[in-house]
């Protein structure tokens, strides 16, 4: 029977990998897979740009696989790095599935657990370790690894990996490892420190860039609200959350896991029941986490809000919505939320709330999606709250923060009302209290 064109047969895989792969109900490679794959079993390095849910983790693990083929030794002969524990899982997961025909061992190392159960996998023989950096670093100066053997090195999410401040611990791993191998780096965008790393890295790479720098998923609709405060996000989010059917699997992202908090506390007492919602962020422990992910997985939590700490690298498949309820502050960041949506060929809608602090923010984005964020009337049944004084001067001092980044010279419009009126008087109750705290004030003692 000929092959045809497109599927994983072309690229000459053993048979217990093809049939792995078809168990696991891959049909045709993706952009990615198609280009990367042949390059990488032909042993060249590969510089990688592909956003997530596009593939990547199959673009380098079956060739790692086809090249290690079977178990042997005590040591690693691959090590895959990722920049957070959830990405490490799965991509441990993914391999291990991969592998599943073969007798290839995958250990997983990450930090946030007891490293005890790690060394005695470490210790039982290993061919492909899977490892956030500082873990893999401190079982290296426990002399648990021994790196000697190491001829296939992989940098999943390495603009991630730059964010996280790992620089340090990578350069330092790059000493101690042998020169001779080959290497892959992946990453969703090619900032400034992902080429400074790719030069240091990798030698006469094969650059891949399967989609534009830091575009979104094309099976993402975007939508952007406009509200004017934390109060009329929370009724927002409300009124949408009550369409079970519609939000049938939601991801909500906020900046920090205070905020991730007072989310779930008041989905809590307004819509969602407590069996399908789920909150985790950087404070939660690590199977806590886990097995908040594993129900939000399987369907039983409809629900799930989250820090950025699970933005990137977990696959789940049937996201119906990605609900920005915080601009992110790092703009390829809105890359990776909404690329938590529109995943193997599913569609899916991603949901931004600005306030006016958020401007800035969403315009710096748009230029980095190269194209505007589509505008949505708030609807009927929402009511906007009116804005508490200390979180409007909250706005207002970063929409002055933001014009300073623009122009060093721009005093700010709080320098400018803070010297045109006198200071209020003890009767006036609320010129005295909208004055209170603000920059430069001498403190009454």
């Amino acid at each position: 029977m000929q092959t045809t064109q497109n599927t994983f047969e072309q690229f000459k895989l053993n048979r217990q990998l093809l049939n792995a792969i078809e168990e696991a109900g891959y049909e045709t490679p993706t952009p990615i897979q198609e280009q990367a794959i042949p390059l990488a079993l032909a042993g060249q390095d590969i510089l990688g740009i592909a956003q997530t849910g596009t593939g990547k983790t199959a673009a380098y693990s079956l060739p790692l696989l086809m090249r290690i083929k079977f178990a042997q030794g005590q040591h690693p002969r691959a090590l895959i790095l990722a920049p957070t524990r959830e990405l490490a899982m799965q991509i441990s997961e993914a391999i291990t599935q991969f592998a599943k025909y073969t007798d290839i061992r995958i250990v997983v190392l990450y930090g946030g657990v007891g490293p005890k159960t790690q060394i005695e996998n470490v210790r039982a023989g290993v061919d492909i370790i899977v490892a956030t950096p500082g873990r893999f670093m401190d079982l290296y100066f426990q002399e648990e690894v021994i790196v000697k053997n190491l001829n296939v090195m992989v940098l999943d999410e390495a603009d991630k990996m730059m964010d996280m401040g790992f620089m340090p611990q990578i350069r330092k791993l790059l000493e101690i490892i042998p020169t001779k191998r080959q290497n892959m780096l992946f990453s969703a965008t090619f900032s400034e420190k992902v080429e400074r790393l790719s030069h240091e890295f990798l030698e006469f790479p094969t650059r891949i860039e399967v989609t534009p720098q830091a575009t979104t998923a094309e099976m993402v609709t975007q939508r952007l609200y406009e509200v004017p405060n934390f109060r009329t996000k929370i009724n927002l989010l409300t009124s949408l959350l009550r369409d079970k059917e519609t939000f049938n699997r939601v991801l909500i992202f906020t900046r920090s896991r205070e905020v991730a908090g007072l989310v779930h506390q008041n989905l809590l007492d307004k819509v969602v029941r407590e069996d399908e919602l789920r909150v985790i962020h950087a404070n939660k422990g690590q199977n806590t986490r886990i097995n908040a992910m594993d129900a939000f997985r399987s369907g039983s939590v409809r629900v799930m809000v989250a820090t950025d700490v699970v933005a990137r690298g977990i696959d789940i498949t049937e996201v119906s919505h990605v609900i920005n309820f915080d601009v992110p502050l790092i703009y390829e960041d809105y890359v990776h939320r909404i690329g938590r949506t529109g995943r193997a060929n599913q569609s899916g809608e991603a949901i931004t709330f600005m306030t006016i602090a958020d401007e800035y923010h969403i315009k710096k984005i748009e230029n980095m999606i190269r194209k505007p964020i589509p505008r949505a009337e708030l609807p009927a049944d929402v009511e906007t709250e009116p804005t508490p004084i200390p979180e409007r001067q909250d706005m207002l001092r970063e929409i002055d923060n933001q014009k300073r980044k623009e122009d060093p010279t721009f005093l700010g419009a709080f320098h400018e009302k803070k010297h045109s009126h006198r200071p209020p008087s003890k009767t006036s109750s609320n010129g005295g209290h909208k004055r209170r705290g603000l920059p430069g004030r001498s403190k009454r003692k």
